[in-house]
């Protein structure tokens, strides 16, 4: 996808102007407040309309992804949600969820509230399984067809082979990180071995707790913007926290749940450190290709310091052990 400087500086000096005068060319008059939520990748704002309730506007990051792959997003969730099942979806005005203003691609959504899910309770977690199991039972239908693949060569070795060539990694630990970085992939390479076939299916692909809006009513699941092509544990072990016999138990929680609606490979076990990994390695590649974003080192400042990359590669070595250990037990 091909993105104009312009485009990218615009978006980068996006201010409350463009974002007013964005929602109000949907025929929505604004009453001139304005917050901005908590997201990096792209820019989310909820803006306050008179009269009527505050919705909430998303704007693109450019380049990121394409409109085909936004509107695949957006029908996933659209299609959730006509289930009731308790998605954000966003919404639709003649025809359209996703929209433009200038060099802007935006979307609105309804704005829902909510608290941190309590993942100590065990009740919550069958919940979140029933959930989860729900929208993969959608999204084994059919694949993506414009999103991508969670998998080993996208997340692990592409943010290495970056951070390698990027610069951002000081000289004295380079060799360390290549190092370790080179003996954890092959430990996630073995651990796909050991857990193969390993199914691919339509997910959320970043299901932490964070998206996860709780009410007295029960959860609200926001922020489908990494929905991607991906095995269905994914979606599930960011819900687990802990030493291994309390993962183990939130493990059989939430499988409770899940299991009423969609059918759980145990095999998909021996990923859940793989996966942890692979998102560990990502999250460090993302904020540095984001680094030019002054956004990012003003949320981040802790990133970048000789400190990070040192914690950074004894984190990962601590993870090879952890991907060869034996798999989470599930009664």
């Amino acid at each position: 996808m091909t993105v104009k400087l312009d485009e990218n500086a615009a978006y980068r000096e996006l201010g409350p102007d463009q974002v007013l005068d964005a929602v109000e060319s949907l025929g929505f008059p604004t009453d001139g407040r304005l917050l901005a939520l908590n997201s990096y990748e792209n820019r989310v704002y909820q803006v306050g309309l008179d009269p009527g309730s505050p919705l909430v506007a998303k704007f693109y990051r450019p380049g990121r992804w394409s409109d085909a792959a936004i509107l695949e997003e957006h029908a996933f969730t659209l299609e959730l949600a006509e289930r009731e099942i308790p998605v954000v979806a966003p919404l639709v005005f003649d025809g359209r969820s996703l929209h433009r203003h200038g060099v802007f691609r935006f979307a609105l959504y309804p704005r829902r509230g909510g608290r941190n899910p309590e993942l100590d309770d065990p009740e919550v977690l069958e919940q979140l399984g029933r959930f989860m199991g729900r929208i993969h039972a959608l999204g084994e239908v059919e694949p993506f067809t414009h999103r991508p693949t969670l998998d080993l060569e996208s997340f692990g070795t592409a943010s290495a082979g970056y951070l390698l060539d990027s610069g951002h990694l000081p000289a004295e630990v380079r060799p360390s990180y290549a190092e370790v970085t080179s003996a954890l992939l092959e430990a996630v390479r073995a651990a796909y071995g050991r857990a193969a076939p390993v199914r691919l299916i339509r997910l959320h692909g970043d299901a932490h707790p964070g998206n996860i809006l709780w009410t007295d009513h029960g959860p609200h699941i926001v922020d489908f913007d990494d929905a991607r092509m991906g095995p269905a544990i994914q979606d599930l072990w960011m819900f687990l926290s802990g030493d291994r016999a309390a993962m183990s138990l939130g493990l059989c929680d939430l499988l409770e749940g899940y299991t009423q609606f969609h059918d759980f490979d145990p095999r998909e076990l021996h990923l859940v450190e793989a996966l942890r990994s692979l998102r560990m390695l990502h999250y460090a590649a993302w904020l540095a290709r984001r680094w030019d974003d002054p956004a990012f080192p003003r949320a981040f400042p802790w990133f970048n310091t000789h400190r990070y990359w040192e914690e950074h590669v004894q984190s990962l070595r601590e993870q090879i052990e952890a991907v060869a250990a034996p798999p989470l037990v599930w009664d």
